[in-house]
């Protein structure tokens, strides 16, 4: 696990799937805990791949609603956004409860909290 992203120290990894890994982490600036989700490193090598990931977080970042994480910004090769207490997806599917997870699973991308 990397220990930090710009001014973001990572806290503990909360899932991961095809897409990259998610983090708890720490926006030193601001004082609040994020979640980061840091794709792989062969993902960011790819061109094609790091412009569909920079428009994705540009449309992400452009939504506004209640059931939509907010997106707070891209450093190097992560997405910041808002941590989202509560069960994840697959705890909810199996009717599962879990202390903290992003609700949505590392693999979406489109951060969902219901």
């Amino acid at each position: 696990m990397k220990e930090s992203i710009a001014h973001y120290r990572m806290i503990a990894k909360i899932g991961e799937g095809g897409m990259g890994e998610v983090y708890r982490a720490l926006d030193t600036k601001l004082g609040r805990e994020v979640a980061i989700k840091i794709i792989p490193e062969a993902f960011a090598r790819n061109a094609d791949r790091m412009m569909r990931f920079t428009r994705e977080a540009r449309v992400l970042a452009s939504l506004n609603h209640p059931h939509i994480a907010a997106i707070y910004g891209v450093e190097e090769r992560a997405l910041v956004m808002e941590l989202v207490e509560g069960p994840g997806r697959r705890s909810r599917r199996a009717g599962k409860r879990s202390t903290s997870a992003l609700t949505s699973g590392p693999s979406a991308w489109c951060f969902t909290r219901c």
